[in-house]
């Protein structure tokens, strides 16, 4: 049994898919890229500032399900530069506990949708 989350807090879909799927404990969600919810206008001014909007978009659809960064057990994160690594690292791991943080992959891509410049989707558990 799957349950759809969703929240105004973060960006509505832009195709057909869902901001996040709760299976039994484990929510799995979508990519959130920079899009700032209030007004739907992409957040690309600098990669520290992108990096913050998508992990507090990801912060409004882990609450959406009523669980934390604390809940995350593993994440991905898709970047177009990995020069950028060490500044996405730095916003990142902000929103973890170094002792606690979640298996990870990061992989350099060619395009992101709207063009961004990174991309992030998480598994967390209940």
């Amino acid at each position: 049994m799957k349950k759809i989350i969703f929240t105004e807090k973060a960006p509505a879909p832009i195709g057909p898919y869902s901001q996040a799927v709760l299976s039994g404990n484990t929510l799995y969600t979508s990519g959130q890229i920079a899009i700032n919810p209030a007004n739907g206008e992409l957040v690309t001014s600098d990669i520290e500032t992108e990096t913050e909007q998508v992990m507090q978009n990801l912060k409004a659809v882990l609450e959406a399900a009523d669980m934390t960064f604390d809940n995350v057990i593993k994440s991905t994160i898709f970047i177009m530069n990995m020069g950028d690594f060490a500044k996405i690292n730095a916003v990142y791991g902000k929103y973890f506990q170094e002792e606690t943080a979640p298996a990870r992959e990061t992989v350099q891509v060619a395009t992101l949708p709207k063009n961004v410049n990174i991309e992030i989707s998480v598994i967390a558990v209940k």
